[in-house]
């Protein structure tokens, strides 16, 4: 079985032992044993995959930074001449040009895989709102993968791509991460594109990417940053050392006892205490916050005028196919037709007083540490009650970006039935490097 990684395939292509052409083979062959796991909505065929392969020919694995590595793009982010359908079938469109964010991985030497299944619209946390079928967990398929990047997810962990591109708006690049196992980066808004990225929040979207290691991690997203001046919401980084935190010591957050919630998983909560004892002992300095103000604001995602925003996203193809979204997505999406200005109003205004308040906070530490979900749900359990457990995915995700925060998703360890168990570490804008520098003292 090929190793996936990136440096693990550039040292094989540069040896001559693989070709780009005999990987996609392989993964074809891989992504077919894999088809009831519902991780494609449009796997590229052979001939739609030839074109990238040509483009490498007469080029050394030297010359390209992504030489030859495979990735998946979540099916709400454009690839040239391929349907866009953001889960829904009519909604379908065909771009005349990639995303901005996946041309700058071709442009590297990457090789797209295929479009990945996601929660319709992007509104989900579990990877089940999908008439292309739910993702089923790569580690246990009677599980839940986490959405809304569902399918991206599941590709990289089961081997079909080396690494993959999601969004992430209420943590849809970091649910999933944790449920498989996975490195889940959540950039910091604007500093990646998403010009040519099927708005679910336009001006809370990210684009996220999900990685095998840190160091993937790493290289993906120095290729992918970038000011685009077409994208209203893009912002210049603002940060040029790599690293802000001190080497040698660090300090972190950890919320009050009272406000964690593990709801009734007592695995979870041991690996996440396990998790913040090991940040210890590798000399982190463990403050105890008051994570109220953080939960205040998650609330305000759902049960406030953000929802207003995601009908507007899709305004037009609401009002005249309103039938053909995913039930639980209409019943989320469609109230917001509803919501007023002065509702509106009155939320903004909470909110930049949150944000006062969690900025006191979070001055005081390098960054916070969560679990990424306090548990994980079966398939069936999330058939039974779609919208309840869902909320529950995100009670240390939906803040995020509405407070303007930057995250990193890591492993953090395995439950005794096999399943994966990830905390985040988050800080404020443009404190992406310094996570990823943090987040090795979890991995190491």
């Amino acid at each position: 079985m090929i190793d996936l990684s990136i440096a693990s395939l550039l040292s094989r292509y540069r040896r001559g032992e693989i070709t780009p052409a005999s990987v996609m083979a392989e993964i074809r062959r891989r992504s077919e044993a894999c088809r009831g796991d519902n991780i494609w909505i449009h796997p590229l065929s052979a001939d739609e995959v030839e074109p990238w392969l040509q483009r490498l020919e007469g080029q050394s694995p030297d010359s390209l930074p992504l030489y030859g590595i495979p990735f998946a793009i979540k099916d709400n982010i454009d690839l040239a001449g391929i349907p866009t359908t953001a889960g829904c079938p009519e909604y379908a469109y065909i771009p005349k040009n990639s995303s901005l964010v996946v041309q700058r991985l071709l442009d590297a030497g990457a090789i797209p895989v295929g479009k990945s299944n996601l929660d319709q619209f992007a509104t989900g946390l579990v990877g089940t709102r999908s008439p292309f079928g739910a993702t089923r967990n790569s580690m246990d398929p009677t599980y839940i993968s986490g959405g809304s990047s569902s399918g991206s997810a599941v590709s990289v962990a089961k081997g079909l791509a080396s690494f993959s591109l999601g969004t992430d708006t209420a943590g849809s690049g970091r649910v999933p991460a944790a449920f498989n196992n996975l490195i889940g980066i959540k950039p910091t808004k604007g500093l990646l594109s998403t010009s040519g990225v099927v708005p679910a929040c336009r001006s809370l979207d990210c684009v996220s990417i999900f990685a095998l290691n840190l160091k993937d991690g790493e290289t993906l997203l120095k290729i992918t940053e970038g000011y685009d001046a077409a994208d209203a919401y893009s912002r210049k980084n603002p940060v040029i050392s790599e690293t802000v935190v001190d080497s040698e010591s660090f300090t972190f957050g950890v919320p009050q006892a009272s406000t964690l919630e593990f709801f009734g998983n007592s695995h979870a909560e041991a690996l996440y205490y396990r998790a913040v004892e090991k940040l210890e002992a590798d000399g982190g300095k463990r403050v105890d916050i008051d994570f109220a103000p953080f939960l205040e604001t998650a609330r305000l995602l759902y049960e406030g005028p953000w929802v207003a925003e995601r009908y507007v996203a899709i305004e037009d193809f609401i009002e005249t196919h309103a039938d053909a979204l995913w039930p639980v997505t209409r019943a989320i999406i469609e109230p917001g037709r509803d919501i007023g200005a002065v509702d509106a109003f009155k939320a903004m205004y909470r909110l930049e007083e949150l944000r006062q308040v969690t900025a006191e906070i979070l001055a005081a530490v390098d960054c916070v540490v969560t679990p990424t979900a306090g548990t994980i749900y079966t398939l069936a359990e999330v058939e039974a009650d779609p919208i309840r457990l869902n909320s529950n995915l995100g009670y240390y995700t939906n803040f995020m970006n509405l407070l303007d925060l930057s995250a990193l998703a890591v492993p953090a360890g395995f439950q005794p039935d096999g399943l994966p168990f990830g905390i985040t570490l988050f800080a404020p804008a443009f404190h992406d490097r310094a996570l990823l520098a943090l987040g090795r003292r979890v991995l190491e």
